[in-house]
Order: C-alpha cells, then structure tokens, then sequence
C-alpha cells in the first residue's frame, strides 16, 4: 500500500484529496492519504478528518511518514516541498506550474528526475484532448496548418477558485499565462512539437503587479505551422474556466468547446462528424455528486495513473518534469518577447 501525504491544503489541494478519497474508498487503488500539511493548521486538520490522517506539525513529520507526497500548495512554495520529499527519496506529484522562475523550474525538474514522479498537467489525459491528439497525429487529415486557442476564466481569486494568492507575483510568479495556461502550451507542444519562435504581448488591467490576465502569444514552428493563443482572466464569475480550440489541417477543420469531454467536431469535404468522447467508464463509477464530478473526472485518471505505478514498481507514464520544463521554457519566452517587443526564440531542450 502507497501512503500518501497531501502538502497543501487549498482548492487544488481539495481536488486531489476528495478525488483519492474515491479512488481509495473504491478500492481502484491500493493506497491510503495517512498524513496532510498546510500553513493553516485548521484546513490540515479538516482534510486529514475525512481520511482517518495526521495532521502533521510541520514537512517533515508528513515526509517521514509517507511513500508520495502530493504537492498542492501555492507556486512559490513547491521547490522547498520537493526539495525535502526529493531528499528522502519520495514519490512526488507536483501540481503545475513547477515554479515561479524558469530558474527554479529547472531546479523543481531536476530534483524530480530522481524519484519516480508525475506533473499535474491532466488536460493531456481529457478524452477530448486525446481523441484530438490522436486525429492531429496520425495524419488522415493531411498536414496541420494553424490552430487557433481561446482560454479564459474569471480571475481565480474570487468564486469557486478563491485562491488569493494568485493575485501575488511572489507566490505565483505570474498571471493566466503561467498559471493557467501552462496547461494550453503543453497541449500546443504536444500536438504540434516544438516550436522555433514565439511573439506574445500581456497586460494587466486588474490592479496586480506581475500578474498579467490578458496574454496574446503567436507560436512558429519549423514546418510553418503556426498557433495562436488568448489567454483571459476576467470578471465574467458565470463563466468558468473554459477552452475553445480550432485546429485547421489541410483537408479538415477540427474544433471543440468543451476542454474535458467535448465531443470533438472534425469537418471535411464530406460534412461534419460529431466525435463523441468519454472517460472511462470506471471515473462514473466513482458517483461523485454533481458539483464534484467535472473536477473528480479531470484528476481521477492522472492519480490512478500514478498510484498505479507506483504500486506495480514500473515507470510513470504521465507528464513528467521533462515535459513541464518544455512548457516553461515556451511560456519563459512569451515573457520575454512581451518584454522586449521582439520575437523570441525557444531554447532547444
């Protein structure tokens, strides 16, 4: 049995420990959360109630008592998480973005290369998303020419997400760039690969320092495809986080609005095919009530994945730290070309 301790006791934190609540209680997994931590003692305790855990003092009483350690906690604050989970050789899923400096990043990556591992980008597991993937990739379309990546959410201090502290350049590092949208460059690479060149421009019209909520980036690729993405935070609070994406190809047209289930609409000259897609029929299983069952859906096939692993002692299949690392060398350069006005060129891996 994998024991399991949750670092970080916010929404995302929230998430992950209800998502392995069910997994666990469904006996999809062979392990158990034995121990929370969290600068707020109150909200450590109320997430090792409903486990049977300890809420731990400080890291490392958790790290002592557990086999992986989840980290859930603000941007800022991973690399000394996964510098103690990494020194006594724990298994770590650290959730995105890794760091708030490309810098530190590296550093997160590096430390993570050593422990069997995962990173939270669990777009790459949406059913839409690789149903999507799998079109682009096999080629019956023809060559890709353009896509086209709208993303946007109200801004996620307030509402459901109530994260203040993604208004705080010093823990978050940055806006709906890095913060969120880490996850629709990684969607980009891993559709299209790397790209040479980007051009983006931010702004912040909220107020906060840093933290930009609009971001416009142009992404050039060595076979002159080309990707486009906005990235908004607004004041819109009906609307949550959502993504609409458009990937032209030379003989289809391919597009979706729904970035978990979709379904995946393929136009061609013969019409429009409705793709449906699904998750695995055991993520219903889990019966989450309806305001959980979205966000159980999206996280329950990357913990299962990794407990997985873990459990039969083979090699992590998820997003690992190399891929992350990628991203924000994408999004390093986004900023950097924001800065400078220029195109900037994407450093080689």
């Amino acid at each position: 049995m994998t024991r399991v301790g949750i670092v970080g006791c916010g929404l995302i934190g929230f998430i992950h420990s209800y998502t392995l609540h069910l997994l666990i209680e469904h006996r999809f997994v062979d392990a158990q959360v034995v121990a929370t931590f969290d600068a707020d003692p109150e909200r450590a305790a109320a997430f090792a109630a409903v486990h049977g855990a300890v809420a731990c003092a400080d890291l490392d009483e958790l790290v002592d008592r557990v086999d992986a350690v989840w980290v859930c906690t603000w941007t800022a604050a991973h690399l000394d998480v996964v510098s103690a989970a990494v020194a006594r050789g724990r298994a770590v899923f650290c959730e995105k973005p890794l760091a708030p400096t490309l810098p530190d990043c590296e550093r997160v990556a590096a430390l993570l290369a050593t422990v069997p591992h995962q990173v939270g980008l669990v777009l790459r597991s949406a059913p839409v998303f690789e149903a999507l993937a799998e079109h682009v990739h096999d080629g019956v379309h023809g060559r890709t020419l353009a896509v086209v990546f709208r993303d946007d959410q109200y801004f996620p201090t307030q509402g459901l997400y109530a994260s203040e502290w993604r208004a705080d350049v010093r823990r978050a590092g940055g806006g709906t760039l890095l913060e969120h949208s880490i996850h629709d460059i990684d969607l980009l690479r891993w559709l299209l690969g790397e790209p040479t060149t980007v051009r983006a421009s931010v702004a912040s019209r909220f107020g906060h320092p840093g933290i930009d909520d609009v971001a416009a980036v142009t992404l050039a690729f060595a076979d002159d495809a080309v990707a486009t993405l906005t990235s908004v935070w607004h004041q819109v609070l009906s609307r949550g986080s959502s993504r609409r994406v458009e990937v032209f190809c030379e003989r289809a047209l391919l597009w979706l609005d729904d970035d978990h289930t979709g379904p995946l609409h393929v136009e061609t000259e013969a019409g429009t095919e409705v793709v449906p897609t699904r998750p695995p029929a055991w993520v219903t299983d889990l019966d989450a009530p309806p305001v959980l069952a979205r966000a159980v859906a999206e996280y329950a096939p990357a913990n299962r994945a990794f407990l997985d692993a873990l459990s039969a002692g083979v090699p992590v299949t998820g997003p690992d730290a190399a891929v992350a690392l990628a991203a924000h060398r994408i999004v390093d350069a986004a900023y950097r070309s924001a800065e400078s006005g220029e195109a900037s060129e994407v450093p080689a891996r």
